[in-house]
C-alpha cells in the first residue's frame, strides 16, 4: 500500500538527488577539480536556502508529510510523534497549524544540532585525505559519493532507532548516557587520539581481504578491469568513499540520539539529517581553510553533546516544568555562539621554542 510518507519520501528524495547531480556536475560531464573557497561559497549557500525553505515548507504544507487530512488522523500522527502538542477540539484548522509549527520547529533544531556536529566530521575528512594522499581534486567527488552512502546508512539507522524507541521508551535514556559520555569524551580528546594509519584502517583490511584491490587510481574512476585477463578491480578512489560513508556512520551514533531527543518523527530526523550532511560537502570546502580559527568549536560540540544528553536523562522532570522544544534551539544557538566569540576574542598562545645551546 502506497503511504503519504511514501509519496513525500519518494519525491524529496529524488529533488535531493537532482541537486547533488547539479552539484556534482553529471549533466555537465564536469571532470573531477579542485573546489576553490567561491564554489565552496556558493553551494554553502545553496543548502542552507534549501534547508531554511524545506522549514518554511513544513511550516505550511508539513500535513503533507504524514497525509493529515481531517482530525483524527491529526490525532493519531500528534499521539505518536508529538504528544506535547495542545489540539483544538472541534477547530481542525487551528489544531494543524499548531502541529505544523511544532514540526517545522523540531526539523530547524535538528538541522541546526547535525549541521554543528557535522563540523566535527570535517576535522576527520582532513585527517583521512591526508593520511591517504588523497589528491585536492578528488576531493568533492570522494564527498558526494561518500555522503550518498552515508544517506542510505543513516536511512537504515533513523527507523530503526524511531522503531526501538516507539516499542521501549527506556532506549532514550541509554541514548542520553551515551551523548554525555560521548561529550565529556570529546571534551578531554587530544590531537594525538585522532592519527589514522590507512594500513590498520578496518575498512582498508575488509576491502583489501574480499575486494580485487588496484594499487594506483586510473583517472577518477572507481573500478577498472584488467584488460589481460578482464579481472574486475577497485581502486583506492572506491576504498575512501567506504571510508568516507563508514566514518560518518560513526559519527551517527552521535548526533542521530541527539536528534531524537528533539523530536521522535523519524521523517523529521531524516530530513534534518540529509540536509546536514548534504550541506557537509560543500561546509568542507568552505570551511577547512579556516577551521584552525575556531578552536573552541570541539569544546562547544562537546558541550552541545552533553546537554542533549542530560536532557534525554531529564525528559519526565522537564517536562512538568513546561520545557519547550524552542528552548532546546536557544540553548543551543547560545552554545555555539559561545565558542565561535571565544574563539575568536580569545588568542591562542604562542610558546616560544627552546633556545637551543
Amino acid at each position: 500500500m502506497i503511504t503519504s510518507e511514501t509519496v513525500f519520501f519518494t519525491a524529496f528524495a529524488g529533488f535531493v538527488l537532482l541537486v547533488m547531480s547539479l552539484d556534482l556536475g553529471v549533466f555537465s560531464r564536469q571532470k573531477s577539480h579542485i573546489v576553490h573557497f567561491k564554489e565552496a561559497a556558493a553551494w554553502s549557500a545553496v543548502w542552507v536556502v534549501l534547508s531554511i525553505g524545506f522549514y518554511f515548507l513544513l511550516r505550511n504544507y508539513g500535513y503533507l508529510v504524514h497525509g493529515i487530512t481531517d482530525m483524527a488522523r491529526l490525532e493519531e500522527v500528534r499521539n505518536r510523534y508529538a504528544a506535547h502538542v495542545q489540539l483544538i477540539p472541534g477547530d481542525f484548522a487551528v489544531s494543524l497549524a499548531a502541529f505544523q509549527k511544532n514540526m517545522s520547529l523540531e526539523y530547524i533544531t535538528g538541522y541546526l544540532v547535525e549541521y554543528s556536529l557535522s563540523a566535527d566530521n570535517i576535522f576527520v575528512f582532513i585527517l583521512i585525505f591526508k593520511s591517504f594522499g588523497v589528491a585536492e581534486r578528488y576531493y568533492k567527488k570522494i564527498l558526494v559519493w561518500g555522503i550518498l552512502g552515508a544517506i542510505v546508512l543513516r536511512f537504515a539507522f533513523i527507523f530503526l532507532g524511531a522503531a526501538l524507541l516507539e516499542q521501549f521508551h527506556w532506549i532514550i535514556y541509554i541514548f542520553g548516557a551515551f551523548l554525555v559520555y560521548t561529550g565529556v569524551q570529546l571534551f578531554f580528546q587530544n590531537d594525538e587520539d585522532e592519527k589514522i594509519e590507512p594500513s590498520k584502517h578496518p575498512v582498508v583490511r575488509f576491502t583489501s581481504k574480499y575486494l580485487n584491490v588496484y594499487k594506483r587510481n586510473v583517472t577518477d574512476n572507481f573500478f577498472i578491469r584488467r584488460k589481460l585477463d578482464q579481472k574486475l578491480f577497485v581502486t583506492p578512489l572506491f576504498i575512501i568513499v567506504i571510508v568516507v560513508a563508514f566514518t560518518d556512520l560513526i559519527f551517527a551514533v552521535d548526533s542521530i540520539p541527539a536528534i531524537f531527543s528533539i523530536t521522535k518523527d523519524p521523517y523529521i530526523v531524516f530530513f534534518s539529517n540529509v540536509f546536514a550532511i548534504m550541506g557537509l560537502r560543500s561546509m568542507f570546502f568552505f570551511l577547512s581553510s579556516i577551521m584552525d580559527q575556531f578552536r573552541f568549536l570541539k569544546v562547544g560540540l562537546a558541550v552541545l553533546l552533553t546537554f542533549i544528553g542530560l536532557k534525554m536523562l531529564a525528559e519526565p522532570w522537564l517536562k512538568d516544568i513546561g520545557f519547550k522544544p524552542a528552548y532546546s534551539l536557544y540553548i543551543i544557538v547560545g552554545i555555539l555562539t559561545m565558542s565561535v566569540l571565544a574563539s575568536w576574542l580569545i588568542p591562542e598562545k604562542k610558546t616560544d621554542d627552546p633556545v637551543s645551546m
